[in-house]
């Protein structure tokens, strides 16, 4: 049989001007791994942004040095810095902001210079001064990234001071190699590191389809019946979530004006990845349930077909899907007569498989209906940000923490401490950490201060400080092994190997410091080791290493009890900031969907607020997330509980933003009921949010699914596709309510179900003018449900032989095929062939995957050159699928007859793509 899309010319549109390009779909690629683990490339940009900087200033401050007659150590410290600095804390998005922080950075370092140069013979000032310099680095933070800049400019200048002793004399000409060293370091940054935010988007798009495909291939995995089900399942799972958190970071790059300056076109694009998302969702879930039952052989053959097909379509081939999901639609509706309820069960899930891989298909196709810079058609209402972003991931305790410090603030002198807080706080550590410090070592009691600075930068919880300082100790101690092992490698006097281990540690500890913090400080300290080496003699290196953990860990614990004390801001309200955080979001999506019923031409976005949804539970996780797991029955599992309600709410809320999307004119009672309904839900919403926000016992939670259940029995209509996805909105609002309901149970509140109209409110008989609105209301519902919305899902196949497989093999040769096979005869066959288009008269590559008759996948072929070749086939019935990025999917059905030792061959001809 050979699968093709009907049509697929004027069904995909030319990709070279869609907003998912060439090189975001195609096939799998060997870097599809990093993108996969580093959507956007933000890891590697930092790793190479560092390379190219830290190369670039050690270079030009060297040569600035010998220009200037200054000694080299002194120009590539402060060429060095500005290197650092550049690649650390500049991450601007664009040329001219970018230019901007790059030259502003010497002003601030070069003007400091001097006092510190001036303070290094004067000891207790200097370290006074250290302690206001480094409180002032942290008030100036809140003036956003040139304020930062600022601060971190005047604190390192102090610091290089305190360290190096710096003739006054030679100020001037170290503030002319820090302002060509800035320079340099930028016209390199927009050479090689040119910023193109419009691009990592594109790349977020590729790992979304790449987890995509991991989704479908764990998923055919788990319908295997020789595989590890339980190992497929979790691995379904965790692409799962990895597909989640793609997505939304692929809303937080929209919310930047640099990545989609077309607002209707960033909205469209949000809302087709969110329907492809919530597809592979529902198809994971749905395989998950499958697995768990006994599955017939032929409908387990489809379904892995299909599944394989899904993941190796190119998503410019996106109609190819949909003869995929008619093979699983024409297999699970050949029920037996007698069948049993479980299989019926089991075939409705595999109707539901394939109708999701249609509704995929809808969404790809859509998205590339876009084009680059506009769409032709334009959105309701323009994108509008609910995602924030952290280094190029979903933000976490920031967001929350920030409100638990404004709700502090409320009134009188308090309002000043959201500016107050993180100063105060430094300084204090500082000046209890400086003179301990400075007593053990008074060469070295910087480190001290550097703890303190790594501990307030970038942590909101005490939780978060504990697990930076877990992070410090474990990157230290490897970052020393490694550094000592490199330097007794290279030995002394070889100042060009170790400029280029410096290079390379910090390059590496940029490349992993947004991923683990520990990276960070294991490229750090190999580098510094190095760099102590050309000073410290050899001897001492290990006590000298011991003494700076020593000093980073008193400054990150004296930090750590600071702001604990100093106007703290608690974990556990964090955690509850959180968790309204995550209330006010659903409640938002309830006012969202009742607004969007009321009125059809309201400015609403449900997939927006189904997003804002996501991006709360995200926070949640990342506070609710212990220091350290206990084991079972020390700890409990009641927040693992928690978050497993809040994942099952949130799957609910993005099916409910999906289904509620339509336009309906309800008649005055059923809209009357419907905003009682969303009405009595938010009104529950707010009794378990000051549950959460005081934590008192008592309130009530009002069940709204009864009222549902009869709004669903009262709206009578035939069947459309307006009036399935009215009835699926309510019963997803049911679940969602009965979800809530639980947690609201375990916090303590008392749930209650919200009766419906008493035999009071309803007259016995109607009056002949509510009769008569009756019958107008019946017959406006089913002119609507019969009606094609304008938001609805555009048609499928026209017919099964339009879009299903075509079998050229009949069906008595494969009965008896698969009668052969279970027969199992100790022979095996070989099976080669070429594949041939007329694009390509010398070959075409492509992938070649096996599934045998039980749905098993036997092998995965590389077809280099035009040919191919399979061995060890066993006697029996197999489907040949052929993968390729220039072809439309391919599908054959080969029968291995019981001759042991006779080789077949097969040349398949691809259908080009267009």
């Amino acid at each position: 049989m050979t699968i093709t899309a009907e049509d697929t010319t004027a069904a995909t549109p030319n990709t070279s001007t869609g907003y998912a390009p060439h090189r975001v779909g195609g096939p799998r690629r060997w870097w599809d791994w990093v993108l996969a683990a580093d959507p956007g490339l933000g890891q590697l940009q930092a790793g190479w942004r560092a390379l190219v900087c830290m190369t670039t200033a050690l270079a030009v401050g060297y040569w600035m040095a010998h220009v200037l007659d200054i000694p080299a150590m002194l120009g590539m410290m402060v060429g060095g810095m500005m290197g650092m600095m550049s690649s650390f804390v500049i991450a601007e998005n664009t040329p001219l902001r970018l230019a901007r922080a790059s030259l502003w950075m010497a002003f601030p370092y070069s003007a400091a210079l001097p006092a510190a140069a001036w303070l290094s013979s004067h000891r207790v000032l200097e370290l006074c001064v250290l302690v206001v310099v480094l409180a002032f680095a942290f008030f100036l933070v809140r003036f956003g990234s040139l304020g930062l800049l600022t601060g971190m400019m005047t604190f390192n200048a102090f610091v290089v001071g305190a360290i190096v002793h710096i003739p006054l004399g030679e100020c001037d000409k170290l503030f002319a190699v820090a302002v060509v060293t800035s320079v340099a370091v930028l016209a390199a940054r927009l050479l090689l590191c040119y910023p193109m935010p419009r691009e990592d988007l594109l790349r977020t798009q590729r790992a979304f389809l790449v987890e995509a495909r991991r989704v479908a291939d764990a998923a055919a995995t788990a319908l295997d019946p020789d595989a590890d089900q339980a190992t497929a399942v979790k691995k379904m799972g965790r692409a799962l979530r990895r597909l989640n958190v793609t997505t939304v970071i692929i809303d937080g790059c929209l919310a930047r004006p640099e990545v989609a300056a077309d607002p209707e076109a960033a909205e469209l694009l949000h809302q087709h990845l969110f329907d492809a998302e919530l597809a592979l969702q529902g198809i994971g879930q749905s395989v998950q349930q499958v697995t768990s039952r006994h599955v017939p052989v032929r409908l387990r053959e489809a379904m892995v077909i299909g599944l394989v097909i899904a993941r190796d379509t190119h998503l410019g081939r996106a109609d190819a899907l949909r003869p995929a999901a008619e093979l699983i639609r024409q297999q699970a509706a050949a029920a037996p007569e007698g069948a049993s309820a479980e299989e019926s069960e089991v075939r409705a899930l595999a109707r539901r498989t394939g109708d999701l891989l249609d509704a995929l298909a809808d969404a790809l196709a859509r998205w590339l209906d876009l084009g680059r810079d506009a769409s032709a058609v334009r959105a309701k209402v323009p994108f509008q940000p609910t995602v924030a972003l952290e280094r190029n991931r979903p933000s976490g305790a920031g967001p929350a923490a920030q409100r638990v410090s404004a709700a502090q603030a409320d009134r009188g002198w308090r309002r000043a401490v959201p500016y107050l807080r993180a100063p105060l706080q430094a300084g204090i550590a500082a000046a209890i950490v400086c003179p301990i410090a400075d007593a053990l070592d008074g060469r070295r009691f910087y480190w001290g201060l550097i703890g303190v600075m790594i501990t307030l930068f970038g942590t909101n919880t005490t939780h978060e400080r504990l697990r930076k300082l877990g992070h410090r100790v474990v990157g230290t101690v490897a970052g020393a092994v490694i550094g000592l092992v490199l330097l007794h490698l290279i030995g002394p006097g070889h100042i060009h190997w170790t400029l280029l281990v410096i290079v390379v540690g910090l390059t590496l500890g940029s490349w992993g410091m947004q991923r683990q913090y520990a990276y960070w400080v294991t490229g750090l300290v190999a580098a510094l080791v190095q760099l102590y080496g050309l000073t410290a003699p050899s001897g001492d290196m290990e006590w000298l290493l011991t003494e700076r953990l020593l000093d980073n860990a008193l400054g990150i614990v004296v930090a750590t009890a600071c702001a604990a004390v100093i106007f703290p801001v608690s974990t556990r309200k964090v955690a509850r900031e959180t968790q309204r955080g995550y209330l006010a979001a659903l409640e938002h999506l309830i006012v969202q969907v009742a607004e969007r019923w009321k009125d059809p031409e309201a400015p609403v976005r449900l997939r927006g607020a189904a997003r804002g949804v996501d991006a709360a539970l995200l926070q949640v996780q990342n506070v609710v997330r212990p220091l350290v797991r206990m084991p079972l029955g020390v700890g409990g599992r009641s927040g693992e509980n928690k978050l497993a309600l809040l994942g099952t709410a949130t799957r609910h809320a993005h099916a409910l933003a999906v289904a509620a999307d339509i336009d309906i004119d309800l008649a005055p009672p059923l809209r009357a009921r419907v905003e009682r309904v969303t009405e009595v839900f938010a009104t529950s919403l707010h009794a378990l949010d000051r549950q959460v926000e005081t934590g008192e016992r008592g309130g009530t939670w009002v069940r709204v699914s009864p009222m549902i259940r009869e709004l669903e029995s009262v709206l009578r209509a035939p069947a459309g596709p307006r009036s399935d996805r009215l009835h699926t909105a309510l019963r997803e609002l049911a679940a969602l309510d009965e979800v809530l309901a639980t947690l609201a149970e375990h916090r303590g509140l008392t749930a209650t179900a919200l009766p419906g109209p008493s035999a009071d409110d309803r007259p016995a008989s109607p009056a002949p003018s509510a009769a008569r609105e009756d019958r107008r209301t019946q017959q406006a519902l089913r002119a609507w449900a019969a009606a094609t919305p304008r938001d609805a899902t555009p048609a499928k196949a026209a017919t099964p032989q339009a879009t299903a497989p075509r079998t050229e093999t009949p069906q008595s040769t494969v009965a008896a095929s698969r009668k052969s096979a279970e027969a199992t005869s100790a022979g095996t066959a070989t099976l080669s062939g070429t594949l041939r288009c007329p694009v390509h008269p010398d070959g075409c590559e492509a992938w070649i995957t096996v599934v045998t008759d039980r749905g098993k996948r036997q092998a995965l072929v590389r077809a280099a050159g035009g040919s191919y070749r399979i061995s060890d086939l066993a006697p029996g019935g197999y489907t040949l699928i052929v993968s390729s990025p220039e072809h439309a999917p391919n599908a054959r059905f080969l029968v291995v007859e019981d001759r042991p030792g006779r080789d077949l061959r097969q040349d398949i001809t691809l259908e080009p793509a267009t």
